[in-house]
């Protein structure tokens, strides 16, 4: 399991590219037969890749940093299917997983078990776990019956289509929230006009991208600007101090997860465009 600290954002003014990206990036998050942890002192986020290619792959907590005998016992998790067609088993009860169907499973699950249909055409299980402190069901959300909710505009090049997977309104949680933004193809910005939100850190993941394209992900105070680039499958820790939006070279497919004192997805300290700097 990586670890990755808070930072206070008058160190982060100092910091170069190389320190940025070790602080905030995560550049790796799917390996054949792996399970990849990262666990962020912001908010206690976990942040995790799981790539089945052969066989099963079985969600298991790092006892050394997570003090736990099952991954789930004081937490919450959301995955969402970045690949191909597969399945996850909660407890003996198997949801089968398409593209980009999600999946939340409560406080208390022990035996969470991941697996791809067709192994050369592998599932690959993105997800971000916080911690809990009451159960709420397993439940599925396919792609194909969740409500989009499209926004922006070719004008301002960020004409998209957002899904809410885990919210208010939605299914229920104790503080995780996520969902998905496809921007539609000519558009590349995200998130902009800019925002924070002080009661609740952010962690996207870029996926569906040219492996030549890039996306430039804004971050920082709105008065202290930075940017990282960032590739396919890569993702970026937010705290709440900064901003969080990017464009790119090519239109891209972000998941968005949050935790924090709220959940309530319209909480954000709005930054006017003549603020940034």
């Amino acid at each position: 399991m990586d670890i990755r600290y808070a930072s206070h954002p008058n160190e982060v003014k100092q910091f170069d590219t190389e320190r940025l990206q070790a602080e905030f990036q995560i550049n790796s998050l799917f390996s054949p037969n792996e399970i990849k942890l990262v666990y962020s002192h912001v908010d206690r986020f976990i942040i995790g890749g799981v790539l089945p290619v052969t066989g099963t792959l079985q969600l298991q907590a790092d006892k050394k940093e997570m003090a736990a005998d099952f991954f789930l016992e004081r937490r919450e998790i959301g995955i969402i299917n970045v690949g191909a067609r597969g399945t996850i088993t909660v407890d003996g009860t198997v949801f089968t997983m398409d593209p980009k169907d999600g999946l939340y499973i409560g406080l208390g699950a022990k035996e969470i078990m991941f697996a791809s249909d067709n192994g050369s055409e592998p599932a690959k299980f993105y997800f971000n776990s916080t911690p809990a402190h009451q159960t709420y069901p397993t439940v599925k959300v396919a792609i194909s019956e969740a409500t989009p909710t499209h926004l922006g505009s070719i004008n301002t090049s960020n004409e998209r289509t957002i899904y809410k997977y885990i919210h208010t309104g939605g299914v229920k949680s104790c503080q995780l929230v996520m969902g998905m933004t496809l921007l539609k193809p000519g558009n590349m910005w995200n998130t902009m006009p800019s925002h924070t939100h002080n009661r609740r850190s952010e962690v996207y993941f870029y996926f569906d991208m040219p492996e030549d394209s890039v996306v430039f992900h804004m971050m920082g105070e709105p008065q202290q600007t930075r940017h990282v680039v960032m590739r396919n499958e890569q993702a970026i820790i937010s705290p709440s101090w900064s901003i969080h939006s990017g464009v790119g070279t090519n239109n891209y497919t972000f998941i968005w997860g949050m935790a924090g004192e709220n959940q309530i997805f319209e909480d954000m300290d709005a930054v006017a465009m003549k603020d940034l700097k």
